[in-house]
């Protein structure tokens, strides 16, 4: 048997040696994140070479951005970029795992205290399963976030597919990602490529504003630091294990590498008191976005409605592994809550007009709570009632 090898997507079984291990323990604690980085890119490239972004597909995403930002711009009054230059990098899948796995990881950084809490109670688990798992839980969360970066990877078409705020002011778009899609729905290659930029600007533009970036990055944060660990699932796990059976039998700790194994967790009542105030915040976004992108791109790109209709039901008809990385960050973009930004967004502009859109992101104070989200004659009477209006 041969160890688990991350550039070899056919094996399966990272305990298939267990004569390694003190190698690998080692490996991975001089490697830190590398470790994570290698698996993304393995799981997001399929484990195959990825062909370099073609220099003249650049040049093309290069010149669609400047139109993207123009139109942002002119709608919504907020500049594109808050350091005057935005730059967008067309990557292999690869590529977004590589860059985008630094961003993430602090987000996923709850997986691995998990992990050495749950190690420290398994009850009557022997001393020797006990030891090991102390040993294996950083593994096991390094490999946990390169399998979980690495599926967002092979997915998403551009950064902000989940709307978290990054530092760098770069937006990635995955070239292979979002051909493979216009091929599927048989739209224009430029139409798609424009649709993409629009979104992504509109997003860069939002979440760079900084009590937004301040707020939105603070509550996912708080968030992922708040999962409670629940022993009972590890001592389940490992409650069929005979040490007798000896080190071959600890190759049943691959299960562990099912995420819901590893997380063992489950939501804390400081996430339950967070959630309304996170999800609201992201509805809010969303809806914005939404809007903008139709106000302009209705006028832009020939067809706007047929493809945007694909991507948006694409946003919210996810697959179990997607909502898994979801419920992890903390977000939940599911079509109520989708529905629920836009729902807020148009209950504003049916009362003031596009106008009052402009109220939404002077300052920190005049973001709607969870009830105001729902209620946005609340919101507006609030911000009436502070400035005397």
């Amino acid at each position: 048997m041969e160890f688990f090898d991350p550039s070899n997507p056919d094996d399966d079984n990272p305990f298939s040696d267990m004569s390694f291990l003190n190698e690998i323990l080692k490996s991975f604690s001089q490697q830190g994140g590398q470790s994570a980085k290698q698996i993304a890119m393995t799981i997001a490239s399929g484990g195959t070479s990825e062909p370099n972004v073609d220099p003249v597909e650049r040049m093309e995403f290069e010149n669609l951005l400047r139109v993207a930002e123009l139109h942002v711009n002119k709608m919504t009054g907020l500049p594109p970029s808050r350091s005057g230059s935005l730059k967008i990098e067309p990557v292999t899948k690869a590529g977004w795992a590589t860059h985008s796995l630094d961003a993430l990881k602090p987000l996923l950084s709850g997986l691995a205290s998990i992990g050495t809490n749950e190690v420290e109670d398994l009850g009557d688990i022997p001393s020797e399963i006990n030891q090991m798992m102390a040993l294996l839980a950083p593994m096991m969360a390094e490999m946990t976030t390169g399998t979980m970066v690495g599926h967002l990877a092979s997915r998403c078409l551009g950064t902000y597919d989940l709307p978290i705020p990054r530092e760098d002011e770069r937006i990635l778009l995955v070239v292979p990602n979002i051909d493979a899609f216009g091929d599927d729905w048989s739209i224009p290659k430029e139409d798609l490529r424009l649709w993409i930029c629009l979104h992504e600007v509109t997003h860069h533009a939002v979440l760079g504003i900084p009590h937004i970036r301040k707020n939105l990055s603070g509550l996912l944060s708080q968030h992922a630091e708040s999962f409670n660990s629940d022993p009972s699932v590890i001592q389940d796990q490992f409650g069929e294990i005979e040490i007798g059976e000896g080190l071959e039998g600890l190759a049943s700790l691959q299960n562990l590498l099912n995420p819901e194994m590893v997380l063992g967790a489950v939501r804390s009542p400081q996430q339950e008191a967070l959630l309304p105030y996170l999800e609201a915040l992201v509805a809010v976004i969303i809806g914005f976005v939404d809007y903008t992108m139709d106000q302009i791109g209705n006028d832009l790109i020939p067809s706007y409605p047929m493809m945007t209709e694909a991507l948006r039901r694409r946003r919210v008809e996810t697959g179990e592994a997607d909502r898994f990385v979801e419920k992890i960050l903390g977000l939940n973009l599911t079509q109520q809550q989708v529905d629920r930004g836009v729902s807020f967004i148009d209950g504003i502009i049916e009362r003031t007009g596009s106008k009052g859109l402009d109220r939404l992101w002077v300052n920190e104070s005049n973001l709607p709570t969870p009830n105001e989200v729902d209620a946005p004659g609340l919101w507006l009477a609030r911000l009436d009632l502070e400035t005397g209006n």
